[in-house]
């Protein structure tokens, strides 16, 4: 039986210039194509988690806009559940502004737009399933959403943000960066008590418990084309790895894996591996 994973996050609209590499501060580089892809943490979260085999429903808030449509796009066609996707005409859907460079490293400007006006309200009364929650919608939503989740519960920390200390005691799952982990402290994010995750970029990850390293893993070789989204892959295949009942090293492995796969093609969410595709990516390495 698959397992179920409930997302609740933001969505967006990725506006997407390729350039031969990133402006510094108040630089101006000339770039190629524009692109449009359907974006947003929790979007490319719950996609990732339903290409590598979930069931998924994602708790969200949209405007009454075109850019909605594109927006929902990829996550209508792979059967990600939207009932609780709220539609509001009072805001805009979100949208993330962002520039690729060649090496496939990115800058990333987000107007959060319609995911701001979430709220408790838009939450079903019990959350059955895995939990992911990421900071690009309010906080307060994501503490109530803990609250009515009983099974693993998943908080990537991105963007930083000042969060109560009731937040981390409710997750059993911490992800973060190595900005992240810095911004935060780690050690108040290790005496949370739960695992923690912290991503190394193509260096891998590493995973601890109570402060001590239990995991390391390093994702295969993979030329980037672009990074977009990869942290997103990463946070949603560790927890459906956990949630499936992997240990964590074979977990943190897996989630590797996904995140690298995710860079070899150009977009958020386009790019997202299915679990066949990954299989195949472990199976060429290996050859």
């Amino acid at each position: 039986m698959s397992a179920r994973i409930i997302v609740v996050g933001s969505v967006n609209l990725d506006l997407v210039v390729r350039c031969d590499r990133l402006p510094l501060a108040g630089e101006t580089v000339l770039g190629g194509a524009f692109e449009k892809h359907p974006g947003g943490k929790g979007a490319n979260q719950a996609l990732a988690a339903r290409r590598l085999g979930a069931e998924v429903d994602l708790i969200a808030s949209v405007g009454d806009d075109d850019d909605a449509v594109a927006a929902l796009s990829l996550l209508r066609a792979d059967d990600v559940g939207l009932d609780h996707c709220r539609v509001t005409p009072d805001a805009p859907t979100g949208v993330a502004l962002i520039a690729v460079a060649a090496n496939g490293e990115n800058q990333i400007v987000v107007a959060p737009g319609a995911n701001t006006v979430l709220s408790a309200a838009d939450l079903p009364d019990r959350l059955d399933g895995a939990l992911i929650g990421q900071l690009e919608t309010p906080i307060p939503v994501l503490a109530e959403a803990l609250n009515r989740c009983a099974g693993l519960t998943c908080l990537n920390l991105a963007p930083a943000a000042d969060i109560p200390e009731d937040i981390l005691a409710h997750t059993n799952l911490i992800v973060v960066n190595e900005t992240e982990g810095q911004f935060y402290g780690f050690d108040r994010l290790f005496a949370a008590g739960g695992l923690t995750a912290l991503t190394l970029g193509a260096r891998g990850a590493v995973l601890f418990r109570d402060g001590k390293e239990i995991a390391r893993a390093a994702p295969p070789p993979v030329d980037a084309h672009d990074t977009t989204g990869a942290g997103d892959c990463f946070v949603a295949a560790l927890t459906l790895a956990l949630a499936e009942g992997s240990e964590p090293g074979e977990a943190l492995a897996f989630a590797c894996r996904a995140g690298a796969a995710s860079t070899l093609r150009a977009g958020a969410q386009p790019s997202l591996p299915t679990r066949g595709e990954l299989e195949r990516l472990v199976q060429g390495v290996r050859e």
